[in-house]
């Protein structure tokens, strides 16, 4: 089955072409949706109800259009929503190896040596903590555009925000990661 057969069976009401876009769709969303809300089970938890806001909102969907900018949208807004509600709590537990640890494992995959191994770890975490230190809206600008490889016009789109102002998210962002790397050394 393919994502026109997919789409055309949830406007059906069959919540089995659904099967289809979660397999395609949902390890992507996840990792997405973890880099900006920090927590892999809130990232769980907006992915899942995603998918099925996007099941209860197929009838509007343009089938004209890819599902997957549609998608990634509900999935980014949610994890902006997330992540500023997140940042209001109190943690009382830090906890910060766990939270991107299946994100960032393609960072670690082509390792060779050793002594690599041991910098690309500092290097995860390092990066890990900066990344966690940016506001939302600019974690979600440097996910899709770095991330989601979306283009600026795209990310812009999908942050229903524009190009410039993506820019300056992404330009904020890169500042800010650069001097919190640059305190760690």
């Amino acid at each position: 089955m393919d994502e026109a057969q997919a789409i055309t069976q949830l406007k059906a009401g069959d919540i089995s072409g659904l099967q289809m876009l979660v397999e395609t769709y949902q390890i992507e969303a996840i990792q997405a949706a973890c880099l900006i809300t920090g927590d892999r089970a809130t990232a769980e938890d907006v992915v899942q109800d995603a998918f099925l806001r996007a099941f209860d909102k197929i009838q509007g969907f343009d089938e004209t259009r890819p599902f997957r900018p549609w998608f990634v949208r509900m999935v980014v807004n949610d994890s902006i929503k997330a992540a500023i509600r997140q940042s209001r709590q109190i943690s009382l537990k830090d906890d910060g190896e766990a939270d991107y640890k299946t994100v960032l494992q393609k960072l670690t995959e082509y390792i060779r040596e050793p002594e690599d191994a041991f910098e690309q770890k500092e290097l995860v975490t390092e990066m890990r903590q900066a990344i966690a230190r940016l506001s939302p809206s600019q974690r979600a600008a440097v996910v899709l555009h770095y991330f989601l490889n979306m283009s600026t016009a795209e990310s812009a789109g999908q942050l229903n925000c524009a190009p410039g102002t993506l820019r300056w998210h992404l330009s904020m962002a890169r500042a800010r990661l650069r001097s919190l790397l640059a305190s760690l050394k």
